[in-house]
């Protein structure tokens, strides 16, 4: 999509014309300020404005907020300015632009606001046309996942007991709404409950409810996550860290089908279907006399265990892509992650599972917000061994041979003994190849290309990808 360029600075303007033609970016015009009202519609698609910093911040304010009220929301101000941060404008001014361009121009620095427009403008059309419940998907491909969604598809509409098996942060709260949503209890209450978290002394009451003046501090009765759920789904999370006393409470209400509030003697029917979930080994729980072994076998019905992390690190780019959809749908903002970032994640151990790559994500949208993150931005302890990072051109000429009429089989590649990951190879690669066409011809796109053999256009998409930039000054 095109940017549109508004400066009162003529001969600003035309130097970023030149700029912007220099590195293909697609110009829908290039006016003054107040000049583009009778030339720009709400139907056109602008992917970005530059606006030109004038010495009236009001007048700055006013314009904004005119091409705002046309072009809307989701199309991001950059700001032309002799400064260098945001904090150095007014609080009004700065609240309204994503990123200032900062003169004099630079390649790398204009290159980089422009890809954060990109990503701001596509983060915010995508929240728009988000629809769905996203916790639904079950993201990814391995096998793993894939035969996790097999089994939900074959349980869910059953009524039989499910216990979900996983390490902390592995997703077993997403299988256990899968399979409600999926069964024919969805239009009734999924209502989950974390047996750990609540004190002993009151899970009863919080399972089954209570009658006013049951013990001090019940001052009015309660209704319990049985009756809460009626009709519906009982989430039990953490089921293995559920006192001895309680399993056998909920032993005889799963075989009754019956309960009575705490304080009662009058008996309730229930119907719910309960699904467990825990993280513990339940058979060795039963061997330390920790977990009863009839209710083990009452809720193990239906086994469904979810895979590690580590063991679908394939699947990590769909999550990553997943969960920074899921922050822009919640309209907090949005990140990238270059391929080398991406590989220097998949080597990562993930002992906190899916919850902490969450949280790694949630943390760099607060960082980089809108930005590109390549592996230098990454917390130290994500960015792994660094063998991503470049694969010496030596080495590459060694295995594959010397081309340019030396000796040498051209085009064979000897593989290592321990086997190698193609398309990180390939990626590492290309990765190489570019930045040092790059650093051959002093930044200079087109010679770059020439020497690549390739469009300047396809050049310029692939250094985005990969988050190469240059800082040499265009002229």
């Amino acid at each position: 999509m095109p940017v549109l360029l508004i400066d009162d600075d003529a001969v600003r303007r035309q130097q970023f014309l030149q700029l912007l033609e220099f590195i293909d970016i697609e110009l829908e015009a290039a006016l003054g300020y107040g000049a583009w009202s009778d030339v720009i519609t709400p139907e056109q698609g602008i992917a970005a404005v530059l606006l030109g910093e004038s010495d009236d911040t009001e007048q700055m304010i006013r314009e904004l907020e005119a091409l705002q009220a046309v072009l809307g929301e989701q199309v991001p101000f950059l700001l032309i300015s002799k400064k260098r941060q945001k904090g150095e404008l007014s609080p009004e001014l700065a609240a309204m632009i994503l990123t200032l361009v900062e003169q004099p121009f630079k390649f790398r620095q204009v290159t980089h606001a422009l890809h954060l427009g990109e990503v701001y403008h596509d983060s915010q059309q995508k929240a728009g046309s988000v629809s769905q419940m996203l916790f639904r998907s079950m993201v990814g491909n391995s096998r793993g996942i894939r035969n996790v969604r097999k089994l939900i598809e074959q349980v869910a509409d059953s009524e039989a007991n499910v216990m979900i098996l996983g390490e902390s942060g592995t997703g077993k709260e997403v299988v256990a709404r899968n399979l409600h949503y999926y069964s024919s209890r969805r239009n009734h209450p999924f209502v989950p409950v974390n047996c750990g978290a609540i004190p002993a002394d009151l899970l009863e009451s919080e399972l089954f409810g209570h009658e006013k003046g049951a013990f001090t501090g019940a001052i009015s009765s309660r209704q319990g996550r049985f009756e809460l759920a009626e009709g519906g789904t009982l989430f039990l999370d953490e089921i293995g860290d559920m006192p001895l006393n309680m399993q056998v409470k909920l032993l005889r209400v799963i075989q009754e089908r019956i309960f009575e509030r705490v304080g009662s003697n009058k008996s309730n029917k229930t119907n719910v279907r309960i699904i467990a979930a825990t993280h513990r080994d339940l058979e060795e729980e039963i061997q330390e006399g920790r977990f009863r072994e009839d209710l083990y076998y009452r809720l193990n019905v239906f086994p469904i265990e979810m895979p590690p992390l580590r063991q679908r690190v394939e699947d990590l780019p769909l999550l990553i892509n997943e969960l920074v959809t899921r922050l822009e749908h919640e309209q907090r903002g949005s990140v990238r992650l270059t391929p080398m970032a991406t590989a220097a994640l998949c080597q990562y151990p993930w002992p906190g599972n899916v919850r902490e790559l969450s949280n790694l994500i949630e943390r760099l949208v607060i960082m980089y917000p809108y930005g590109l993150v390549d592996v230098r931005e990454l917390p130290e302890k994500f960015r792994g061994t660094g063998h991503y990072e470049e694969i010496p051109i030596a080495n590459f000429e060694d295995e594959m041979g010397t081309a340019n009429g030396q000796t040498g089989p051209v085009g064979v590649a000897k593989l290592p003994t321990d086997g190698l990951d193609l398309k990180e190879h390939l990626n590492n690669l290309e990765y190489t190849l570019i930045k040092q066409a790059l650093d051959d011809a002093n930044g200079i796109v087109a010679h770059a290309a020439k020497r690549l053999q390739m469009r300047r256009t396809t050049l310029v998409e692939k250094m985005r990808k990969f988050g190469l930039h240059r800082q040499d000054q265009a002229s």
